[in-house]
């Protein structure tokens, strides 16, 4: 049987030999062999483990979807996904200071979405098998929060509630300051006895807040969240930084990065993430897309104590981005775009006044390319700071700071 020795990982975290071979769940430098499929290696055998394999810390990750890198040790993990970040940057010319990676520790996930189907004796709730849509149970999962672990049980009763033994639920959950915010796609369509049972249910069960389909079906209690000890009330589906450690981490790192500024613009503020905490020294623009996330900031600055003033704008930053005048009366922007970066707002932030940015990014290819058109524009950046949220998956956040004289 041919050897093959795995020479890098790719950004999807197989194991790649010459050819290219794409073997999964391997490392840099082991020899392995297995069955060719086209380009990928099946029914993988390790013949010289690498000296960074370590055995999983969860039961499950063999089968698991869940994580791709549990096979790795942490040092291992860290240093690569700093390494992602440096390609990233080569690839257009670009070298900065790369900051060593901050973890978030095991079992601190605070939201999941479950896949969730019924069957005959109650439902079967996890994540999906590798390249599958096979449902493997995680009672025992290492990434998670115990909390959202134990919520597996309420995941399961809502599936037999509203679900189809034809199809498959998926049903996102997240801690908040008074239970769960669980919110559901796939099940059955509302009609009136189902809005009866879902309300009942989320009464029995005790949570926070019970959506379905996008409509928010019944909330006890306000499903809060505390950004930098401020309390923020998300709407239904709305994003929240996957760790309460990545989220201290991020907002350390945007504090740092802004110093004593004394007015702000936030782009893509979404819920107030790093609006608010900024706003306990400065006074603080919020612009986002979702005039509902907006709502839920503004209503926080206001019940808030010890906060300058913090003022929103809803708009489409990809189709209307801020323009050099509309920029002019801010000393620093913080900017968090979604994946597909921000070029639009870049190139009018570029051409503004303002000679600092905190760049918060979850997609370092995109990140390199903004990059890339700051420094064509005369800025440098200082350095990256890479924040793991997502532990022993591929996911990648990072926070830069770009100044200019």
């Amino acid at each position: 049987m041919t050897e093959f020795i795995i020479k890098r990982l790719g950004h999807q975290g197989d194991g790649i030999a010459d050819g290219p071979v794409y073997a999964p769940l391997t490392l840099p430098s082991e020899v392995i062999t297995g069955t060719l499929d086209q380009q990928i290696l099946r029914d993988v055998r390790i013949i010289t483990p690498s000296s960074d394999r370590v055995r999983a810390a969860c039961r499950h990750y063999k089968s698991c979807g869940g994580c791709s890198l549990m096979h790795a040790s942490d040092p291992f993990v860290a240093e690569w996904k700093v390494g992602v970040v440096k390609t990233a940057l080569a690839a257009h010319g670009l070298e900065t200071e790369l900051r060593p990676c901050l973890t978030s520790p095991a079992q601190s996930r605070r939201r999941a979405t479950f896949s969730v189907r019924r069957t005959k004796k109650g439902a079967s709730v996890g994540f999906h098998a590798r390249g599958s849509d096979v449902i493997i149970e995680n009672p025992d999962c290492q990434l998670l929060d115990p909390d959202l672990i134990a919520a597996r049980e309420t995941v399961a009763q809502l599936a037999v509630i509203g679900g189809s033994r034809k199809g498959e639920i998926s049903i996102n959950v997240t801690l908040c300051a008074n239970g769960l915010d669980v919110a559901a796609s796939g099940g059955k369509e509302l009609d009136d006895q189902l809005r009866m049972d879902l309300t009942q249910a989320c009464e029995t069960l005790r949570l926070a807040r019970l959506s379905w389909h996008g409509e928010v079906i019944a909330m006890r209690l306000p499903p809060s969240q505390e950004f930098d000890g401020i309390i923020v009330d998300p709407p239904s589906g709305s994003f929240l930084q996957a760790t309460k450690q990545g989220e201290g981490d991020l907002i350390a790192e945007v504090r740092n990065i802004i110093g004593h500024q004394n007015r702000i613009i936030d782009l893509f503020a979404g819920c107030g993430t790093f609006s608010l905490p900024m706003a306990r020294n400065a006074e603080v623009h919020a612009v986002e897309g979702e005039a509902d996330m907006l709502r839920a900031l503004d209503k926080a600055w206001r019940h808030a104590t010890g906060l300058k003033r913090v003022t929103t704008e809803t708009r489409d930053l990809f189709r209307r981005p801020l323009q050099p005048d509309e920029l002019r009366k801010f000393d620093a922007a913080i900017i968090d775009p979604p994946r597909a970066g921000a070029e639009a707002q870049i190139d009018e932030l570029s051409a503004s006044d303002i000679n600092l940015i905190a760049y918060v990014s979850c997609n370092p290819t995109t990140f390199a390319r903004d990059a890339a058109h700051l420094v064509s524009r005369g800025f440098e950046i200082e350095f990256v700071q890479t924040v793991d949220q997502f532990r022993w998956s591929t996911h990648i956040e990072l926070v830069a700071k770009f100044s200019r004289n």
